[in-house]
């Protein structure tokens, strides 16, 4: 296997240096035209790309801007968000800023936990048992397996508890079972980032050279990890700001059920 697998990346090599060699040696006019359908081909690309993301963006704005029963055109709903004034819609404002302003709160204490659960363990067990990986990987997907519906009939009972005898019932606690939504995706995203970068190499020069733990962890892995941790953050506010489900059953406050009672 080893000398099929050397094999094949020798004759790979070749065949690279090879069509480095024949792109050298080809004539001008061959070499632009083969470039030309390159970009004619990245073009095509990014346009669909980008009509794929943004046709619907154009599309949710248009809704907002469209009355559904008479057809017309009016930015009256923009000015009222804006001005703070609901009257013209007949609806009380108040409920928006609200859900906004908890979901909000929500996403910054979400991803703070969240970071502070996964990052440090995923290292740890990164560097010293690569077999627990498998079992954490299975525990932090587990979530995608059980609807939503069913986390909260679990839930409910608990944040009955913890309303009545230890915390409040203010939306900002409902971060616990975000952070429990948010894990399957920030933990993928997180490991991309961990098995794109030798770890325990990064870790061992480190201490060889005299760092500390938290001085290896904050200097030496945390910048190398820093566009994974971005991708769990925003994966995570973007789940967060998209909730509903949850935080209705159990009878708390955010954006998507103010949109909801305002509609």
């Amino acid at each position: 296997m080893a000398v099929n697998a050397s094999a094949q990346n020798v004759s790979a090599k070749s065949q690279e240096k090879q069509n480095m060699q024949e792109s050298q040696t080809m004539p001008p006019q061959l070499r632009a035209a083969r470039l030309g359908k390159q970009r004619i081909v990245k073009t095509i690309i990014l346009t669909v790309t980008l009509l794929f993301l943004f046709v619907p963006l154009v599309s949710m704005f248009l809704f907002t801007i469209r009355h559904p029963l008479s057809g017309k055109w009016s930015f009256d709903p923009w000015i009222a968000i804006f001005t703070g004034d609901g009257s013209a819609l007949g609806a009380d404002l108040s409920t928006l800023w609200s859900g906004l302003g908890a979901s909000l709160a929500l996403c910054v204490v979400t991803v703070l936990i969240m970071l502070v659960l996964l990052v440090p363990t995923m290292v740890i067990v990164h560097i010293r048992s690569r077999r627990l990986e498998r079992a954490i990987e299975w525990v932090a997907t587990l979530p995608l397996t059980i609807p939503a519906i069913v986390l909260v009939v679990g839930l409910g009972p608990i944040y009955r508890w913890l309303s009545a005898d230890v915390l409040s019932t203010n939306a900002i606690w409902l971060c616990f079972a975000y952070v429990v939504l948010v894990m399957p995706f920030a933990f993928r995203a997180l490991a991309v980032g961990l098995n794109s970068i030798d770890v325990k190499t990064l870790c061992e020069a480190s201490r060889s050279l005299g760092a500390s733990w938290p001085r290896v962890f904050f200097r030496v892995l945390i910048p190398n990890l820093w566009q994974s941790i971005l991708s769990a953050s925003f994966i995570s506010i973007a789940v967060v700001l998209g909730e509903y489900t949850v935080a209705s059953l159990l009878g708390r406050m955010n954006l998507q059920v103010a949109l909801y009672q305002l509609g």
